[in-house]
């Protein structure tokens, strides 16, 4: 008894000094670049569902929880942003809005990942269309794609250093 005992509180002070040992481990960086494309939406609510369902993945102006602060969870989060970041950034002009529009409305974005630690940006049916209508009064126009155009000819690439 006794000796598993031990046992148990060695692999216990493993556990707690490598979880310790690996916020030392520099990982991947929580960045916010400058904001080079100001979108105009066509409404107050458009605005309101994008912020609260896919700002912190597909802007340069996330709200980085605190959990993002601590590894191994820190990993994931920024290389989710940045992972989204790249398929679509509004801040820069990034991406293809046709695809975004898809991905909310085939219900894959906002991923579940996402709305188990942010259930406000669970969409409805309703929100979702929505949204998708706004998204293509709002941006219809600015098509993007890799290496995009953002208002004033700013191209998009390198902005997710």
């Amino acid at each position: 008894m006794a000796n598993a005992r031990r046992t148990l509180l060695i692999v216990i002070g493993i556990v707690v000094i490598g979880f310790i040992a690996i916020q030392f481990v520099p990982g991947f960086a929580r960045t916010n670049p400058p904001v080079t494309n100001q979108i105009q939406w066509d409404s107050p609510r458009t605005e309101q569902l994008m912020r609260t369902a896919c700002y912190d993945c597909h802007t340069n102006e996330t709200v980085w929880p605190w959990y993002s602060q601590i590894a191994p969870m820190s990993w994931l989060v920024v290389h989710d942003v940045d992972e989204g970041r790249e398929k679509l950034n509004l801040s820069t002009g990034r991406g293809e809005m046709d695809e975004a529009a898809e991905k909310i409305r085939d219900g894959s974005m906002p991923p579940r990942i996402y709305t188990i630690l942010h259930p406000d940006a669970i969409l409805t049916a309703e929100q979702k269309d929505e949204l998708i209508a706004g998204l293509q009064a709002s941006l219809g126009g600015q098509r993007g794609g890799e290496g995009g155009q953002g208002e004033g000819g700013e191209s998009g690439e390198g902005d997710n250093d």
